[in-house]
């Protein structure tokens, strides 16, 4: 049982590797080295530079790993000391990786939100030290009285601590005795020396000495939607959008846009991206496939914001009020979904920001002020922000414009372009909002470099777009996925999208329906965030001529979509997509993001991974492991055999299991080497739950 300072309700953690707490002695060095008695180093999880907080989500599993050694060949110990937001201690112990690195890890599941501080300590394991030299020295007979002597001693010194179990005190007592005694024979002494019941006494309360105690550490845990969600993002004007009789287009409200809630709910989506939803500027206004001359009735881009009935603070009149905007909010809240806004900083040249602080804009030699461009793309009915001018009025504009949408009900934001704007601004609104309000998350749209993009995700974005969409080889997919899960787990989270109004990939466009799948299928495993944009299970394939973006897009005009029709004709992906999401519901390896491995195939189009979760880590208490084979070619048929680490979910190699296809509902019987048969126009992905033996 595990004992704390406070007493809270219930652990606000899950570990395997807890032990009874206990203070940590410091051995005393002198205050001129840098150096411990024991080399504690590279302490994680961490960030680059160890400038901001390293973060989780509730529930997140976390490797708490650092590196210690000492000279010599005597053992030692690591532990981790946790101090909860709420002032909960616990004690926790590292095992030795053997990676021949001298690396420790432990893994943690934090579930209590806040900052947390953390502090490794390591000592000398005076018990693990003898053990060792006595199994080897009594069995040769060498020296056997003399290690006897030390265990005894040994025991005597944990007999002391009264905090020991009197149980434990008992046994220790008699071994030390049988140690003692010379009518005990060597072979019985080397019985106590290989105990396991006496090992485990001392594994969870060591004999400890020279203990070095690191420095204190913080991890910021954020609440669980930071880190898990599948998203759907839908345009309100189109859902309802009525073309009348004289050609031209009524647009859908909040209201019309409410009836497709319950669509989006019963396809298991949990937070409803909506793109801009202000007033749209009448200057400069794109028409169709972004054309510079808009015609009557064509509605213009979303994140063209102003105009003269109002800017970011203000809902667009065609589709309604404030009060329609929050009663949306309620619709989506009550059926489990939670709605983000986006939060794009860029005026259309009407915006009142234009009239009344001109100096938040860039102005030209020739008195015109500088529209958005992202080479070779220009955006004529954007005016980008100024962030130099007037930094504190700029500032407080923007937090009044989040803080009116929060008072709205919005808890996310999907940042627009974040990577266009100063870093520091980032850091200083993130912060000021959530220092107000933890609960609120910001998702960077950033596709950009990656320094640019991880120094957003440090400086306090809980979420960002990422490279997925332009990672579809087996190859590709390997480095990438596992990139997210160990290189940049401590401070970015990625959200995989499928796809956006302005990404359409090549992969998309000819992969026909088999691609649609296997995108969707491993951005759905893969990680515990993910996105869809509407219009992905209707198979929207068609491009612009030249482009990565959907002709005829809805950032420019209505689009009209049959979803139940479609349905009905065995025309949607939305039924698959329902599928994928129940899957995430019902396994929590699917949840966490730090969790993936690769394994291997005999074909360079077939990429196997697993997710596994271990009971004691696990919010229902049971282990779960989720097997994904996927054919990565949506244009074939393919078979060769896969290769699998099995000792990650405790299997051992050549020992056989249980597994069953999540989609198919088949069951199969199979071990480390497997043979697959993957049809693209049929199933290109095996999702497969290993069943408990």
């Amino acid at each position: 049982m595990v004992t704390s300072k406070r007493a809270p309700r219930s652990r606000p953690w899950r570990s395997s590797s807890a032990l009874p707490l206990r203070p940590a002695k410091a051995w005393q060095s002198t205050r001129d080295t840098e150096t411990g008695r024991i080399a504690l180093a590279l302490p994680s999880p961490t960030t680059p530079g160890g400038r901001f907080r390293p973060k989780a989500f509730s529930g997140e599993v976390v490797p708490f790993r650092t590196t210690a050694f000492r000279e010599g060949h005597d053992r030692i110990g690591v532990h981790v000391r946790l101090y909860s937001p709420s002032g909960d201690e616990s004690l926790h112990r590292l095992s030795a990786l053997n990676d021949g690195f001298d690396r420790w890890a432990t893994l943690i599941a934090p579930t209590e939100q806040g900052v947390w501080r953390f502090r490794f300590e390591a000592f000398a394991d005076d018990f693990a030290t003898w053990e060792h030299a006595a199994d080897l020295k009594i069995a040769a007979g060498v020296d056997a009285a003399l290690m006897r002597e030390i265990g005894a001693q040994l025991f005597d010194r944990a007999v002391a601590e009264r905090s020991r179990p009197v149980a434990q005190r008992r046994v220790l007592t008699d071994a030390a005795a049988r140690l003692r005694d010379i009518g005990v024979s060597d072979a019985d002494a080397l019985e106590i020396v290989r105990d396991p019941a006496i090992a485990e006494f001392f594994a969870q309360r060591p004999l400890a000495s020279l203990v070095t105690i690191g420095e204190l550490q913080e991890l910021l845990v954020e609440r669980e939607r930071a880190g898990v969600g599948a998203w759907y993002e839908f345009f309100p004007r189109s859902e309802g959008a009525r073309r009348l009789k004289d050609g031209t287009v009524k647009s859908g409200t909040f209201r019309t846009a409410a009836k497709r809630l319950p669509g989006v709910a019963a396809m298991g989506f949990e937070v409803l991206y909506l793109p801009p939803i202000h007033p749209i500027g009448r200057l400069n206004r794109k028409g169709r496939n972004n054309t510079l001359d808009a015609q009557p009735g064509d509605p213009g881009s979303p994140w063209a914001i102003g105009t003269t009935e109002g800017g970011h603070d203000t809902v667009h009149p065609e589709l309604g009020t404030l009060a329609d905007f929050r009663a949306f909010v309620r619709a989506a809240g009550a059926l489990g979904i939670e709605v983000a806004l986006d939060l794009a900083l860029q005026a259309a040249p009407d915006h009142p920001w234009v009239a009344e602080h001109p100096e938040w804009f860039t102005t030209l030699p020739d008195g015109s002020i500088a529209y958005a461009e992202n080479p070779p793309k220009k955006y004529q009915d954007i005016y980008p922000v100024n962030f130099d001018n007037d930094p504190e009025g700029i500032k407080a504009e923007v937090l009044r414009v989040v803080r009116l949408w929060i008072s709205q009900g919005v808890k996310t934001f999907r940042v627009d372009n974040p990577h266009t704007k100063p870093l520091q601004f980032w850091e200083w609104l993130i912060a000021t909002v959530n220092a107000e309000d933890p609960d609120v998350v910001f998702l960077a749209e950033a596709f950009t470099r990656p320094a640019p993009m991880q120094a957003l995700a440090m400086a306090g974005f809980q979420q960002s777009y990422s490279y997925f969409t332009w990672r579809n080889t087996k190859a590709e997919l390997e480095e990438f996925l596992g990139w997210i899960a160990n290189d940049t787990a401590d401070f970015m989270r990625p959200n995989l999208f499928v796809n956006t109004p302005d990404i359409l990939t090549e992969y998309l466009q000819f992969g026909g329906r088999p691609g649609y799948k296997v995108r969707a299928a491993i951005a759905a495993t893969a990680s515990p965030l993910y996105g869809v944009y509407a219009g992905y299970e209707l198979y929207e394939n068609v491009a612009r001529p030249g482009s990565e973006e959907n002709i005829d897009n809805e950032k420019f005009e209505y689009k009209f979509r049959d979803w139940g029709g479609a349905v009905d004709r065995g025309e949607s992906l939305a039924p698959y997509l329902t599928r994928l999401n129940e899957i995430r519901r019902e396994h929590p390896a699917l949840r966490q993001r730090r969790n993936f491995s690769a394994h291997w195939s005999d074909d360079d189009a077939i990429l196997v991974y697993s997710k596994h979760l271990a009971a004691d880590v696990s919010p229902t208490g049971r282990s779960d492991t989720i097997i994904v084979v996927a054919n990565v070619d949506p244009h074939s048929v393919r078979q060769t055999m896969v290769h699998l680490d099995t000792r990650i979910w405790g299997v051992r190699p050549g020992d056989a299991f249980e597994v069953e296809d999540l989609v198919t509902g088949d069951h199969w019987t199979w071990s480390d080497h497997n043979f697959v048969r993957l049809d693209a126009f049929h199933e290109p992905v095996h999702i497969l739950h290993v069943k408990e033996s």
